[in-house]
This record gives structure tokens, sequence and C-alpha cells, in this order.
């Protein structure tokens, strides 16, 4: 046992790259060679980043589930996992707040002739333009790859930058009110249901022609209902989305 955990804690002394993760399990394997034909690694934590606010000069911390599982038997098999949450607004609730809306202005606005003035329906939309919102949620995306094994660094930060701008509407740290108001507008261009965003990452994912395989598993916690909504979206080398 003290010699798989000295082969262990040597991987801890460096940079946590896919081959020393590899050469690691190979290490492992052949100190138990009587005993053993197959090894495998498991490692989870969080990963914090740094990240900018939308419009103002600010930053904050953000925190990401991450998780690596490795295997060795007759090949090596690497997978990394990065959670990623983000805001997803309702397009069902999004046009039944503008139904709203439109039914109210022609209840508070009339006119004799008809004719409105553009400082009417202005000081309409200030004081009463949002008789109704769409209900919005935090939402976790949970995306899986399939490594190779020969890529120089594991590519957790350059996967969940990927994750966040197929999505559009990454939560954020430290705001200030003109990026609470960036967020907003982001939020009412993106707006999508569980199945819309499963598919961004999907696509986002296949164009990146660098993973063996994938999965996509996007839960979305309602504001609405009791339960959340949930899609999922896998691909692997030779295969179809499933």
């Amino acid at each position: 046992m003290s010699r798989l955990y000295l082969t262990l804690d040597a991987l801890t002394q460096g940079e946590l790259t896919p081959r020393r993760i590899i050469n690691t399990l190979a290490a492992c394997l052949q100190s138990q060679t009587a005993d053993s034909e197959r090894v495998r690694l498991e490692i989870g934590g969080e990963l914090l980043l740094s990240r900018a606010a939308l419009l103002s000069p600010q930053r904050g911390w953000k925190s990401y589930p991450l998780h690596i599982s490795a295997t060795l038997e007759r090949r090596p098999m690497l997978t990394l996992q990065v959670g990623v949450p983000y805001s997803s607004t309702c397009p069902a609730s999004a046009a039944l707040s503008r139904q709203a809306a439109q039914q109210q202005f022609l209840v508070d606005i009339e006119t004799d002739d008809g004719a409105l003035e553009v400082q009417q329906v202005f000081d309409w939309l200030g004081a009463h333009g949002m008789p109704a919102t769409p209900h919005s949620q935090r939402s976790w995306a949970w995306v899986t790859v399939t490594l190779s094994g020969d890529e120089k660094v594991l590519p957790a930060i350059s996967l969940i930058d990927r994750i966040e701008q197929a999505l559009g509407t990454p939560v954020q740290t430290l705001v200030k009110r003109q990026d609470e108001q960036a967020f907003a507008l982001a939020n009412g261009r993106n707006l999508m249901f569980c199945e819309d965003a499963a598919r961004r990452l999907h696509d986002a994912l296949r164009r990146a022609c660098c993973y063996r395989a994938f999965s996509v598993r996007v839960e979305h916690q309602e504001s609405l209902h009791a339960h959340n909504a949930v899609a999922q979206l896998s691909w692997r080398e030779g295969a179809d989305a499933a």
C-alpha cells in the first residue's frame, strides 16, 4: 500500500495533466502486477476561476465542480466532467409576459383619434411596461468529455469557457447596476428551454472536434414547477447524438 500512496503523492507535486494521470495509473498497476490487472483513479474538487464582470471593471471568483475519472486496463480511459451554473429564462413565459403587456397597454392608453405621442408610450413603458415578468431560474450544465490522453494540459478552463459562451447567460459574481442590466439583456436574448440549452452545448462541442466522446446533461431548477426540467444528449466517434 505504501507504494500506491507514494505514487499518488507524486501526482500532487506538479501540474495535473492527462499524461501524468495516465503515467500514475501505469505506475500503480506496475507496483501491483502480482495481484491486479486494472486500476481506476477518481479525482474530484472545485476549480476556482476569477471572472470579469459584464461591463464594470470588477472581478470575482466562481467555483466550478470538477471530476476526473481515469481507468487503465488494456488501454487508458480518461474523462473530465465540469459543472457550469447559468441562468435560463422560459421562452413561453416570456411570450405570455409580452402578451400581458400588450393587453395592459390597450386598457391604460385611450385616445380619441387613436394617435399616440412617443412620449406617452415612453412614459407608460417606464411606469407600467412590465405587468408580468417571465420566470427564470438558476440552471446547471454538466458536461463530461472523453479525452485522448495526449492533451498537453487538462482542458477544464477551455471547456468551461466554451460552455459559457454557448449558453450566453453564465451566473455572475460581483455586479454593479450596469452589470445587472447587461445580465437581464443577455437573458432576454437567450430565451431557452432545457432542450434548447442541451442542443446549444451539443453543437458547440461538436464544432470543437477535439473530444473522443461527450455527454451533456442540463437541469433547469424550475421556479414555476415543483419539479426540475432535464435534458440530455451524448455523442461519440462514429455515432450520432442520442
